[in-house]
């Protein structure tokens, strides 16, 4: 059985050392969080990983959507993945689309930069036309060893069973981490109802369950406490 993990989206070093505090497991470093998340600059994933003892994954994502607008923010991708990847981070969050399907063209080229490092499959995935061929085309490259996704729209329970079958479509060379506005109780859920074991959070660690409060450490333990129930 995998080892439950609680993934925590961190803006800043004082979110980080609150994640870390309250028992996360890995961090997902982020800017603008407001907007799905950029690439942040390398100075704060450099002091993240001076402050904190944590598996950091770190978002390569220039703009709004899930493609590019041109060639020299291509470039940025490249330059940001190559940079995180000489920091001996744990792995990337990225991904693309074309057309609704995954860009395994832009995809791979930006993971290349990284040679090392493995990455998270981020929630471009719940735009894919199709999720269960996405997970399936996923497969085939073999730096991603993760897929984000929240199970798409609707009730608690639809989502935990698209969950569910994504998780047994990926497995085993991929896992999923639930994520995109889940809480306690999704979590909980997850736990008794589908081999899931690995959660992120954003708003659910922040004051006020706000985007632009801070991370606080009670929060996250008791989202880890959910975890291991």
């Amino acid at each position: 059985m995998t080892k439950a993990i609680l993934e925590v989206i961190a803006c800043s070093v004082a979110d980080a050392v609150e994640a870390q505090k309250g028992g996360a497991g890995r961090l997902e470093v982020v800017r603008d969080l407001d907007r799905g998340g950029l690439t942040p600059s390398i100075e704060l994933v450099r002091a993240i990983k001076e402050a904190v003892d944590l598996p950091l994954r770190v978002m390569v994502r220039e703009s709004d959507g899930f493609g590019t607008s041109d060639e020299m923010e291509i470039e940025r991708l490249c330059d940001a993945a190559s940079e995180f990847s000489s920091l001996g981070i744990d792995g990337l969050v990225t991904g693309f689309l074309k057309r609704g399907a995954i860009d395994f063209e832009l995809t791979s080229r930006v993971l290349a930069c990284a040679p090392g490092l493995n990455a998270t499959f981020h929630h471009a995935f719940e735009s894919a036309d199709h999720q269960l061929e996405a997970v399936t085309q996923l497969k085939s490259l073999p730096h991603v060893d993760r897929i984000l996704s929240s199970g798409g729209s609707g009730e608690l329970e639809k989502r935990c069973g698209r969950l569910a079958a994504y998780g047994q479509a990926a497995a085993p060379e991929i896992e999923i981490i639930a994520g995109g506005g889940i809480d306690r109780n999704a979590i909980e859920l997850l736990r008794r109802t589908t081999v899931i074991r690995e959660f992120h959070v954003g708003r659910a660690a922040r004051q006020g369950f706000n985007v632009a409060g801070p991370v606080q450490a009670e929060l996250v333990r008791e989202l880890v406490r959910a975890t291991h129930t």
